[in-house]
């Protein structure tokens, strides 16, 4: 596969199952043993699991959305940039419905082979997210 064939699945995995919450096309482009390995979560293994995370995010966050900010291919990996936006108006992570729109950036890198994603790392900026949440308040800055 070139690397623009593997960047075109990466865009449908953000466009297709994220932006547009079909989380059918996921069997399409990712393999059913895939392996997804999260900043401080455990590793995500399997479709079933990914569509169940997908979920988490799509009930939590109305208008749950990704925009591509970059995506950079090199073999079998693509790295991209994106940034994720919803309203909070479900329980996340125990964390009760805060009605807060919210925006956060993360970046991931996915392996893809033979027109499937097989492996992924992802690392978001949670600590933005919880603040935004208000879940999370960092002392004021000394300015002076």
């Amino acid at each position: 596969m070139s690397v623009e064939e593997n960047k075109s699945i990466v865009r449908r995995l953000l466009q297709e199952v994220v932006n547009r919450r079909n989380l059918k096309e996921i069997d399409e482009i990712v393999a059913s043993d895939c392996v997804f390995h999260g900043s401080g979560r455990q590793e995500v293994i399997g479709t079933d699991i990914m569509k169940q995370m997908l979920t988490t995010f799509f009930d939590a966050f109305d208008n749950f959305h990704a925009d591509i900010e970059d995506m950079i291919g090199e073999g079998d990996k693509v790295v991209v940039r994106f940034v994720e936006s919803g309203k909070h108006q479900g329980e996340f992570e125990g964390i009760p419905p805060t009605g807060k729109e919210v925006i956060w950036l993360e970046m991931a890198i996915f392996r893809v082979v033979n027109n499937k994603i097989v492996e992924g790392w992802t690392l978001e900026d949670r600590l933005s997210l919880m603040q935004q949440m208000g879940v999370i308040s960092l002392p004021e800055q000394d300015r002076g």
